[in-house]
């Protein structure tokens, strides 16, 4: 599961925000297999979606992340969950989208297949009234 500002995301959610407010970011990742997972990375990068097929991932200077944009997960337990928590820092207004990527360090152990159909995470940045 994928929460940002506290609001369940699926693919037909836009999450609003406030431009200059943190806001939360919590990954929820859960294992139904029958072994445990790890080590790995989970890497969050957004990005400008400009709906001809080209996206702008140079957003350095739009978006910041509170801390990083990399959580390093050990492992995760059968059957467990495991939850990691970050912040984004929207500078400027704009609709921008955030792409979850898996960085696998151990190849004798598969991630469960689940983890790579998270939804699509869309947030619109607006001024504040």
């Amino acid at each position: 599961d994928i929460l940002v500002d506290g609001k369940l995301c699926d693919c037909d959610i836009v999450v609003n925000c406030k431009v200059g407010d943190p806001i939360p970011l919590e990954v929820k990742l859960t294992n139904w297999s029958k072994h445990s997972v790890g080590p790995f990375a989970l890497t969050v990068t957004p990005y400008q979606d400009y709906q001809n097929g080209v996206h702008n991932y140079e957003l350095q200077d739009v978006i910041t992340f509170v801390g990083s944009n990399t959580f390093y997960i050990d492992s995760v337990k059968p059957t467990k969950d495991s939850v990691y928590f970050g912040a984004l820092l929207f500078l400027y207004t704009g609709d921008f989208y955030l792409n979850i990527k898996f960085h696998e360090d151990n190849s004798s152990r598969e991630l469960p297949l689940s983890w790579f159909c998270l939804p699509s995470v869309h947030i619109r940045a607006m001024e504040s009234v």
